[in-house]
């Protein structure tokens, strides 16, 4: 028989290991926008920089071009939408279904100025990609050296 030292704090340490897990948990799904938790589906985005512009790329498979929003007010671009489900049909018995349907939005904060009448948004093989001009004041601009 092996004699192990009491620790009067071991079932505190437990309970307040159980509890944190408890909010982490929870809380996990609160990291997300209040617009994102609200919808049916997460939609994956790449957001990147180039020298002219801010592009985004969505993947929104299996959604009419014309059932997608895009708005920019101020700094916040939001791209919304929504994919219907389909009609089910008898004579199926689905064994399983793990396509989401139903509405999504996504904001984000642009941190550029944009030109915001030359924004421009393509949708090809469920890829939407949004393409947000830099505006001219920062863009980098070469400055060429005179010798004298």
């Amino acid at each position: 028989m092996s004699l192990r030292t009491w620790d009067p704090y071991r079932d505190f340490t437990a309970l307040r290991e159980n509890i944190n897990r408890l909010f982490e948990d929870s809380w996990r799904s609160g990291d997300r926008p209040p617009e994102m938790a609200a919808s049916t589906w997460p939609v994956p985005v790449d957001i990147y920089e180039t020298s002219d512009a801010i592009v985004v790329r969505a993947e929104v498979p299996g959604i009419n071009p014309k059932d997608v929003k895009i708005s920019l007010t101020g700094d916040q671009l939001v791209i919304g939408g929504r994919r219907e489900q389909e009609a089910k049909s008898e004579g199926r018995n689905y064994v399983r279904t793990e396509r989401r349907f139903g509405s999504f939005i996504r904001s984000f904060t642009v941190n550029v100025p944009v030109k915001g009448d030359q924004i421009k948004a393509n949708y090809k093989d469920g890829l939407l990609e949004v393409t947000l001009p830099k505006a001219d004041e920062v863009k980098p601009r070469e400055i060429e050296i005179t010798v004298e």
